[in-house]
């Protein structure tokens, strides 16, 4: 049975849940989800022996709003995820994340490395680049539309998927919507929008060397999911060291959105980092 747990953080106060026992394992989710959106609910690390902490990042979820608009970067963010572990008394853990997520446990795993055994860096979109200002402006949109439209609005400013994929349109379109209803504070979120991609998790690509525990990059296939795109998943596998990329098979759906293979998948990182 899951153990609900509020945290404090920089003047944040964090809604998180831990249930399970053996070697600790931290999730980590993306902008405009929440703690269920990791592993897609899936009880399977549980049931097979580990202790699963997940908690919705500040403005997400039940968590509460940053102290200012501005106070949604990836240190902060990572401070975030070190004030869970250090709630749950865990030393070291394994971290995994998707997209908003994966960038901050790189963030954490270059800062503190004693803190981090492994990691699953799930659909990765930062490129160690500035981002733009078509992107920016791109994000400040989908702030705006969110914060004065509601999830209509954010909808609207989105605009259709862009996939070839038969009915995954609509998918993409139903899931956005159910995961944008379950935020207490949108006008905390729509300032998240604006403010996170103006943040650098880390420099470059090029200081993932220094990240040397055991590691799993998940990509998706560009055409599944263009915001995430496959060949900066590679990317990333390719500057860690110590890692292994899995994409998706042609013609399937996500592996970013099957609960079970990426619980399989972090189980298999945690019985490599030396865990339990």
């Amino acid at each position: 049975m899951a153990a609900d747990l509020t945290i404090q953080s920089g003047g944040v106060t964090l809604s998180a849940d831990e249930s399970g026992d053996g070697p600790p394992v931290l999730l980590l989710h993306g902008l405009t989800a929440t703690r269920r959106y990791v592993v897609m609910g899936s009880k399977m690390l549980e049931r097979s022996g580990h202790r699963v902490i997940k908690y919705d990042a500040r403005a997400h979820g039940h968590s509460s709003p940053a102290p200012s608009p501005d106070a949604y970067t990836y240190d902060l963010l990572a401070d975030d995820a070190i004030a869970v572990l250090d709630a749950g008394g865990v030393a070291r853990a394994v971290l995994a994340g998707a997209s908003m997520g994966a960038h901050t446990l790189l963030n954490v795993a270059l800062r503190h490395p004693e803190r981090v055994a492994g990691v699953v860096v799930i659909t990765p979109a930062y490129s160690g680049d500035p981002v733009g200002e078509e992107r920016l402006e791109h994000w400040d949109r989908l702030s705006k539309g969110l914060r004065t439209g509601g999830v209509e609005g954010f909808i609207e400013a989105m605009g259709a998927p862009e996939t070839a994929k038969p009915g995954f349109a609509a998918t993409v379109l139903k899931v956005t919507r159910q995961r944008l209803s379950e935020h207490d504070h949108p006008e905390a979120l729509a300032d998240a929008l604006s403010a996170l991609p103006r943040s650098r998790p880390f420099a470059s690509l090029r200081e993932l060397a220094a990240v040397t525990v055991p590691a799993v990059v998940v990509a998706s296939n560009d055409d599944a999911d263009p915001e995430h795109p496959e060949e900066l998943g590679i990317a990333y596998a390719q500057a860690l060291p110590n890692s292994r990329l899995i994409t998706d098979a042609p013609g399937s759906s996500p592996v970013a959105w099957q609960g079970s293979r990426l619980s399989q998948i972090i189980a298999e990182v945690v019985a490599s980092s030396g865990l339990g």
